[in-house]
């Protein structure tokens, strides 16, 4: 009969040690720790987002609740004081370098996205995490309120955020999308917060394809018209020119125009791409697909803790956001690995319920009867 280790042990052996040292000490700043470290850290902010801890006090009483039950995780023990100023004055460039290895592991056993076209396809979009200013003036974002934002590419691919940036407030949706190096041939799904002509034509060149929903106050011309299945909800289907003289200037190329009338709620949507490939239904589709990306933000929000933080600096918040986007991918490796059928909700609700338990995860997650069996965890690694 094999030990089992905690659920909350397994989690963590997803991520392999040797890996999260090699990142810690390229990410440290500082004098060296005497007990405390990044691991001791990692392993904290991660119970507290499994279990929904709210403030420094909760998730250190509840470690040293279960400290005789996770000694084998190499974790020393921290005290509030200790963890807070790890917050404060460690780098979290480290989770940022440790979420950046991830998603490839992820996208090995996730399933593929839901159209027949074999193109990576990716939502991009942005969300505004509220802080309150005056606990948070580094966050300026209104007159009277403070801000952070959440920049996602998700591949629908299993729905992951393979982009992710966090930017002050202030920044603005489309400077980030510059900044994205999606692969060559895939297709971005854009909302019209990230109108810019001149993108339009960087993609064009890097062989890159958007989908987006053209302004209303373009001026252009039509080269071409195609038929369209009128049954289908399609309007119309053309190729045309920007004629502004600034914006044909920025962007001298040919687009296609689609017209799509939703049958369910009654709104005519105009929609904008450089693909002249796929069937304008498939267009229309992949942008009402863009939602997304619209859900991923709700999941995260509802929970996770990036709403409310356990520590006041930049440095902390940042660390806390970075933690929860691992865990994200680490529930939803577990979800591809388990191959079930539950919602990432279910599977959190799960965790939560057993994150103390000896048993088998898998075992667990599949709902099996409770047995000391215990297989090779070393199998789901993900880095």
């Amino acid at each position: 009969m094999a030990h089992c280790n905690t659920i909350l042990s397994q989690i963590l052996k997803l991520v392999p040690r040797h890996e999260f040292e090699t990142l810690a000490k390229q990410h440290h700043s500082g004098r060296a720790f005497r007990k405390a470290s990044r691991w001791s850290q990692f392993v904290s902010l991660t119970m507290a987002q499994l279990s929904g801890r709210n403030s420094l006090r909760d998730i250190i009483d509840n470690m040293s609740a279960q400290m005789h039950r996770l000694y084998h995780l190499g974790t020393a023990k921290l005290s509030r004081s200790n963890l807070s100023r790890i917050n404060e004055d460690k780098p979290y460039a480290l989770y940022e370098a440790l979420f950046g290895k991830l998603p490839a592991r992820c996208q090995g056993v996730a399933p593929n996205h839901n159209f027949r076209f074999k193109h990576p396809l990716y939502s991009l979009d942005a969300s505004t995490i509220d802080l309150c200013l005056a606990a948070f003036p580094w966050a300026d974002f209104r007159t009277t309120k403070g801000a952070v934002k959440l920049h996602v590419g998700l591949n629908h691919a299993g729905y992951l955020p393979e982009f992710v940036t966090i930017t002050e407030g202030k920044k603005h949706d489309v400077t980030v999308g510059r900044m994205l190096n999606f692969p060559k041939g895939s297709i971005v799904a854009i909302d019209k917060a990230y109108n810019d002509y001149a993108w339009y034509k960087q993609l064009t060149d890097k062989d890159i394809f958007f989908v987006t929903r053209l302004k209303s106050n373009a001026k252009f011309r039509i080269t071409e018209r195609r038929s369209v299945l009128k049954g289908k909800g399609l309007t119309c289907d053309q190729t045309i020119e920007f004629t502004g003289p600034q914006v044909a200037k920025k962007c001298p190329v040919q687009l296609r125009r689609i017209g799509y009338k939703d049958a369910t709620t009654g709104k005519h949507y105009v929609f904008l791409t450089n693909n002249f490939k796929l069937a304008a239904k498939t267009v229309a589709d992949i942008y009402k697909a863009r939602w997304q990306v619209e859900l991923f933000f709700k999941w995260i929000k509802q929970n996770l803790k990036i709403k409310s933080f356990v520590g006041t600096s930049k440095n902390a918040v940042m660390t806390q956001i970075w933690i929860a986007m691992c865990v994200y991918l680490l529930i939803a490796f577990l979800k591809f690995q388990s191959a079930l059928t539950k919602s990432m909700r279910e599977l959190l609700r799960l965790l939560q319920l057993n994150l103390f338990d000896k048993r088998d995860l898998m075992a667990l997650l599949r709902g099996d009867p409770h047995d000391d069996n215990f297989p090779d965890v070393n199998q789901m690694k993900l880095i």
